[in-house]
């Protein structure tokens, strides 16, 4: 290969990765989901699926037993939204099953405000690259182009402290930021639902179901939102779950977290976009049924 046609093909490659993490996952098109917290038969099963989260990068606690925290994943897009599930089996709930309690570090922690710690809970997070560019160390910018965002498990923004669906996520040092995920949220240009199984089920198990509208919260280009007609299409992707307890069992990390497991990344910088995996949004039909 001549010198101008490898520098060509490795900025091609460059420019093909959405994170430099070496993970990745594919949506497909599949049958819209209803945004309810149940995973109804069939559902879920034109999607592609992943687990977690003992192999994950932990923040705190590493997760070692299946038994203690663990999960089922899915996605997929209908050409208009991108759908995540997850089925998350926990031994502990907090608030649910333990005192709601407070971390030294933030007695506002359940505000729905600035103040508040969105992520103090159980929770999943999303976080999104749409433009997959980043230049340097930098964390999402809380717009359409890059994204973190929260569905915690007994806390939202529609429903209050008590019931579980999205919150604003980071940087909420961003008052910009913060306005844009709270309208994307009262106009439903993303949901989510959490709901908690039968309160006879050992372990634990709940499930989160999360749509994102391609309009306005997948900015590809400024101005350009991703759909169908650009073909498939790599942004950077990072998932989150935390995991709170019994509050000794946290002993030692922030606000007594026990676990807090990503998907890609490493510990410490694992908000960073260049530390993100990939997620392929896919046009065309799978050819069989990815596990990842």
């Amino acid at each position: 290969m001549n010198r101008p046609a490898a520098l060509l093909a490795l900025l091609t490659l460059s420019l093909l990765r959405a994170g430099e993490f070496p993970k990745s996952v594919s949506a497909f098109p599949g049958v819209t989901p209803k945004i309810d917290g149940v995973l109804s038969p069939g559902e879920w099963d034109d999607a592609t699926t992943f687990t977690g989260v003992s192999e994950w990068i932990p923040q705190f606690t590493p997760t070692y037993d299946d038994r203690d925290l663990s999960l089922r994943g899915w996605v997929k897009h209908d050409g208009r939204r991108l759908y995540f599930a997850f089925e998350v089996r926990d031994d502990v709930l907090y608030g649910i099953d333990t005192e709601r309690w407070l971390p030294a570090e933030n007695p506002k922690a359940h505000e729905l405000t600035r103040e508040g710690f969105p992520w103090f809970g159980d929770e999943m997070e999303l976080l999104i690259n749409a433009s997959y560019k980043w230049r340097g160390n930098e964390s999402v910018a809380g717009d359409g182009s890059s994204w973190q965002m929260v569905c915690n498990l007994t806390k939202s923004r529609l429903g209050g402290v008590g019931k579980g669906g999205l919150l604003e996520g980071e940087p909420r040092r961003s008052e910009a930021a913060w306005n844009t995920y709270q309208r994307w949220i009262e106009t439903r240009a993303m949901e989510a639902a959490a709901r908690v199984a039968s309160a006879r089920s050992r372990p634990r198990r709940y499930v989160i179901e999360w749509a994102v509208n391609f309009d306005p919260c997948l900015e590809v280009e400024p101005g350009t939102f991703y759909s169908p007609a650009l073909g498939d299409r790599p942004v950077g992707l990072n998932i989150a779950l935390g995991d709170l307890d019994e509050q000794e069992r946290g002993e030692g990390n922030f606000g007594h977290f026990h676990h807090e497991d990503w998907w890609a990344g490493a510990k410490n910088v694992r908000t960073q976009l260049r530390q993100f995996g990939t997620l392929w949004i896919r046009t065309g039909p799978r050819s069989k049924p990815p596990t990842r």
